[in-house]
């Protein structure tokens, strides 16, 4: 596999030509819907081929290495005139070996949250790589019921494709996550105890095989009351042959303040649950200032605290599936738009821009003006950013990923996923 940048002049077909492969691939690979409209700045993701390379000032074996996703061995057996490593010379001629990346990283867990309305083209180009889905979501209420949902074909569908349905269950209102309702649940026993049996009757009925709990916004003063009720879940689950996971606000210490964070206490849920789902992104959110999403450097921030409480086998990073344009200059209360990755690369097309990238947030981005003259940031995410998280995941040897949602389609992701892994499949 190949990540390539398109350059001015470069059409579908040059790049076609330049790598030995056919367009189909190409467009098939990155789910192109207009492969005649490519954007100076969008990255590509080229299927394996066999290649000639030119040094270039500034490469080492290693780096080529690493740029063409083929290990040091495989590229110094497919050059044995290269009789030393450390000297290579602009200008020479490197053979790239077919089928490089071939050899998956290892074995990769993957979640999707998806809700049950996912268009069935999408939820089919997301199933070969997917473990399990965590379908959002059931809302609790404050007796210990729950929300009703019509979920039940997409976890016949998924089961049938080895993949693991999760129920989610979560604080919302009406207003969206809500701190006094998960206090009322927190701190009332009985109604704890009637949640789980609704929650355990909906599990048996549907044929779900875990739960995962996303209780956000918790008040500080519920964060044992909130490790007690993983307690009584852990319970519930063991005894019935299922598993637990959580979602946990991306922290960088145990005692970060704000409402999202002090009362999700990494140590406990990573003793408590079977993995934990850490929600690495929203860095830029909607009616936030213009930022990266899921900028890479904040990431590892999270990444190397997490593992200092939570087993790294236990932790899935969080990896955003959209992108928001903004409006410059920023007015504080006013919304960005949120886009598609795909849709971000058609905006720019659109308006004639060109797509740069952050290398410290390793993440894409462009900047226009409306048809009002008005100026606009857009970051998203491409496949040059989700290798880098990718290459994080293997780095710190976490459990895997887990996507917030799949309901939208970014196809390059999943050639990059299933490239790089073995998917862990039910």
């Amino acid at each position: 596999m190949v990540i390539y940048v398109v350059k001015a002049g470069d059409s579908i077909y040059k790049i076609a030509r330049e790598y030995g492969v056919s367009v189909e691939s190409i467009v098939n690979a990155n789910g192109l819907r207009n492969p005649e409209n490519l954007v100076v700045g969008e990255s590509l993701v080229i299927p394996a081929v066999s290649r000639s390379y030119t040094v270039e000032p500034g490469d080492s074996l290693y780096s080529i290495s690493r740029q063409f996703n083929v290990s040091l061995a495989q590229l110094r057996a497919a050059n044995p005139q290269i009789t030393n490593p450390n000297m290579i010379y602009p200008g020479q001629t490197v053979q790239i070996p077919s089928g490089s990346g071939d050899t998956p990283w290892g074995t990769l867990a993957v979640n999707g949250y998806s809700y049950p309305t996912i268009n069935q083209d999408i939820l089919n180009a997301a199933m070969p790589g997917l473990s399990y889905l965590s379908i959002f979501s059931y809302q609790v209420l404050p007796d210990g019921s729950l929300s009703t949902m019509n979920e039940q074909p997409l976890i016949n569908t998924v089961r049938a494709n080895n993949i693991a349905p999760k129920m989610v269950i979560t604080n919302i209102a009406e207003d969206g996550f809500s701190s006094s309702l998960a206090e009322t649940i927190l701190t009332d026993t009985a109604v704890q105890d009637r949640l789980l049996e609704n929650v355990a009757a909906v599990m048996r009925q549907k044929n779900y095989t875990g739960l995962n709990v996303d209780f956000e916004y918790i008040y500080p003063r519920n964060r044992e009351d909130y490790n007690r009720f993983m307690e009584k879940a852990r319970g519930v689950m063991d005894a019935n042959g299922w598993t637990l996971s959580s979602a946990l606000a991306p922290k960088v210490s145990s005692d970060q303040p704000g409402l999202l964070y002090e009362a999700h206490d990494y140590a406990a849920h990573g003793r408590i649950a079977d993995f934990v789902i850490l929600m690495t992104y929203e860095w830029g959110y909607l009616k936030g200032p213009p930022l990266p999403v899921a900028p890479l450097n904040q990431v590892r921030r999270v990444i190397e605290y997490a593992v200092t409480q939570i087993p790294p086998n236990k932790i899935l990073m969080g990896i955003p599936n959209y992108g928001y344009d903004w409006t410059l200059p920023f007015v504080p209360g006013s919304s960005a738009t949120v886009l598609t990755n795909p849709g971000a690369v058609e905006l720019a097309f659109r308006v004639g821009a060109q797509i740069k990238f952050d290398p410290a947030a390793q993440s894409p981005y462009f900047n226009y003006y409306d048809s009002n003259g008005r100026e606009h940031i857009v970051w998203f995410e491409d496949a040059r950013s989700i290798y880098a998280k990718m290459e994080l995941v293997r780095e710190f040897g976490l459990k895997g990923v887990s996507y917030w949602t799949i309901n939208t389609p970014f196809q390059q992701n999943w050639t990059i996923v299933n490239t790089l892994w073995n998917v862990q499949k039910m």
